[in-house]
């Protein structure tokens, strides 16, 4: 039971997609015949690398069908590093200014020959020692998946916002588990922490162990569009304010933001939940953290739009105390690291014994 447990924490902590989600205000990232060029994980292939290599054979230097990088025979192609680019954009576009969208392009190749190469390297390593993944244990990572979902979002949602299918996600997954029985087998049950483990990191940073200051709060927003002129801003504003003084005048807060909020959180009478400082803009912020309980601030604009806030709970900074609790979560954390340093010398042996060259294209 142990083990399975282990194995599961690593299918999250190696898994490739990571999902971001948060609510309105919130923050929102040769060949060479004599060498070879072995690709560190800090150090994807650099354009002097790539330059300093010859053509890629294909049907032409530049086809889709030339040769960008081949890992111990394992070929990847310009058309596939190009298709995979133009996913990982495609997630990724709202998220990037204009002006940075090539430089985008240009990590994300980076990051897809990295990702090759690493896969290749594990893949046949795992090959090598004849690590499986079951149905079963697909299965029971599936689920995992599913309960570290937020309140509200769907393995379908998960798929769709990265844009892969069923089918590539099932893919991963069977990797991942392989990945954790590779290091489960490498630290050979080491990855327990011991008690003094423990105890020796909570007192190294005990100053780390402090609850933060938080507030409970439940906003309305009004919307706040890309091409809003200074008359519609104007009109957005006035909206706010109206809603205000309805609710200076007793209406119910939840249903005048059902009704009118621009916020999913309307749903649940505009309730955000607790959060503490560093977490929303800066305007909603300073808002939050300023008002008394219960009162109904001023209307605050911040990039999001104007919003109505009410701050229902305020918590108080507060020590951590080292309970079974506590210990449990610095237990886990420590677990992580081991696997993780794990993980990071197994790659690293596997590619300081590979033949890995990249091609000029």
């Amino acid at each position: 039971m142990r083990d399975k447990k282990y194995i599961r924490t690593l299918v999250i902590l190696f898994c490739l997609v990571i999902l971001a989600l948060g609510g309105c205000g919130s923050k929102d990232e040769k060949q060479v015949s004599t060498q070879t060029e072995v690709q560190k994980p800090e150090a994807p292939p650099s354009e002097e690398n790539v330059s300093a290599n010859p053509p890629a054979p294909g049907v032409t230097p530049t086809g889709g069908s030339a040769v960008v990088i081949d890992v111990d025979g394992s070929k990847l192609t310009q058309g596939q590093v190009d298709k995979e680019i133009k996913r990982i954009m495609s997630v990724m576009k709202k998220q990037v200014p204009a002006g940075r969208l090539e430089q985008s392009k240009e990590n994300a190749r980076r990051q897809v020959l990295t990702d090759f190469t690493a896969k290749t390297l594990l893949t046949n390593e795992m090959k090598r020692l004849s690590i499986s993944a079951s149905d079963a244990e697909l299965k029971e990572a599936e689920e995992q998946v599913k309960n570290d979902l937020p309140k509200g979002t769907t393995i379908e949602d998960l798929m769709k916002k990265n844009r892969i299918t069923k089918e590539e996600m099932q893919e991963d997954l069977r990797f991942r588990i392989k990945i954790g029985k590779l290091v489960m087998m490498q630290m050979s049950g080491k990855s327990k922490p011991t008690d003094k483990e423990i105890n020796e990191f909570y007192q190294k940073n005990r100053d780390k162990f402090k609850m933060p200051e938080a507030v409970h709060v439940r906003h309305i927003l009004i919307a706040k569009a890309a091409g809003d002129d200074d008359k519609i801003k104007a009109e957005k504003k006035a909206k706010a304010e109206d809603l205000r003084r309805q609710l200076l005048a007793g209406a119910n807060f939840a249903e005048i933001a059902k009704n009118n909020s621009d916020c999913p959180s309307k749903e649940t009478g505009g309730d955000l939940g607790v959060f503490s400082r560093g977490e929303m803009v800066k305007q909603f912020e300073n808002a939050a953290f300023s008002q008394e309980v219960n009162a109904i601030g001023p209307v605050v604009e911040t990039e999001y739009g104007f919003h109505i806030i009410q701050v229902l709970e305020r918590h108080a900074s507060k020590a951590l105390a080292l309970d079974d609790k506590m210990k449990a979560n610095i237990s886990a954390f420590l677990a992580q690291q081991k696997q993780q340093e794990s993980f990071e010398a197994i790659l690293k042996k596997l590619r300081d014994k590979a033949k890995i060259t990249v091609y000029r294209n």
